[in-house]
């Protein structure tokens, strides 16, 4: 698909979630980013600030078929993978597989942090692999196939922080901003005023999906920008007074993966070093683990960041 055809099938795109969600023109694009890349996102934010709603928005937008898991303390693996049954036909009796919510093209997972780390764990390789094991039978998910998980930043009690090697499998950690004064009397509007709320149309099929995923690998990047990639990345594992874990070479894949993607939902034909900082906190936010001193002064990993990239 040619990077022309490719924008107006953004706008479009854009134009039909906007009907939805108010004033998160950065979670709507970097949630896109995320497909384009075939990869995983985690968004982040305090409650009520449409992270729900622009999911399961994207997927009627994009004709996916939708899932919704409720992470909860007492939610076991098998609610998310599915289980056998045993079922009788024709006299006789045998297991047979009943799918679980994880079968679907984009999966919610709502507070994923509110689940044990053994049912987050049910998780990791549906989100690497593409593929679940259940009773030594694997089953391969049907692509395209992406996990989207929301958590909240504030509410600590109940809640099972994500270890390390499961925040790598996202590709993204998006925060979630609160909208403007404006967007929020529109908010207001739309849902006490306006009536019904639209519903939003499919605007492309999986075919069309796949073949954007395929033009953004193809956007080329510079190798002075590749340079700038690694060296980004490598500097997060020579800065000890501020991260005492730095990211790895998946983080280098993940941003120049993500800066392509992101060119090409803008309609350049090139990766630009705009791309590569703008995508640059998401990709790195979850992946540096800060130092006590860098707790002690009240940094965030985007403060880092910041100073990485500059």
């Amino acid at each position: 698909m040619a990077v022309k055809e490719a924008k107006v099938v953004f706008d479009h795109i854009f134009n039909e979630l906007e009907l939805v969600v108010v004033g998160q023109r950065q979670l709507l694009e970097q949630m896109l980013v995320a497909i384009l890349c075939d990869a995983n996102a985690l968004l982040e934010s305090v409650p009520g600030l449409a992270k729900t709603l622009s999911i399961k928005t994207l997927s009627q937008v994009m004709d996916l078929k939708f899932a919704r898991v409720q992470a909860t303390p007492d939610l076991m693996p098998s609610d998310i993978t599915g289980t056998y049954v045993l079922d009788e036909h024709h006299g006789k009796r045998e297991f047979t597989f009943q799918p679980g919510p994880i079968f679907a093209n984009i999966v919610l997972v709502d507070e994923i942090n509110r689940a044990t780390p053994k049912t987050q764990s049910a998780l990791l390789e549906a989100m690497q692999e593409k593929q679940v094991t259940v009773l030594n039978k694997t089953y391969p998910m049907e692509k395209p196939f992406f996990v989207l998980a929301t958590q909240n930043p504030i509410e600590q009690e109940g809640t099972f922080p994500l270890p390390e090697a499961q925040q790598d499998r996202f590709l993204l950690k998006i925060r979630v901003d609160y909208p403007t004064v404006k967007d929020e009397l529109e908010i207001v509007e739309r849902f006490t005023e306006k009536g019904q709320l639209k519903v939003p149309k499919a605007i492309i099929k999986k075919d069309t999906l796949l073949k954007l995923q395929e033009t953004a690998m193809l956007i080329p990047i510079s190798n002075d920008l590749k340079k700038m990639i690694v060296n980004a990345v490598t500097q997060t594992r020579k800065m000890p007074e501020l991260i005492e874990n730095g990211a790895s070479p998946r983080a280098s894949i993940g941003l120049v993966q993500a800066a392509k993607a992101r060119a090409l939902i803008q309609g350049r034909n090139y990766v630009s070093k705009e791309d590569v900082i703008e995508m640059a906190y998401p990709v790195l936010r979850h992946r540096i683990l800060l130092s006590f001193e860098a707790q002690r002064k009240s940094m965030s990993p985007d403060d880092i960041i910041a100073k990485i990239v500059k």
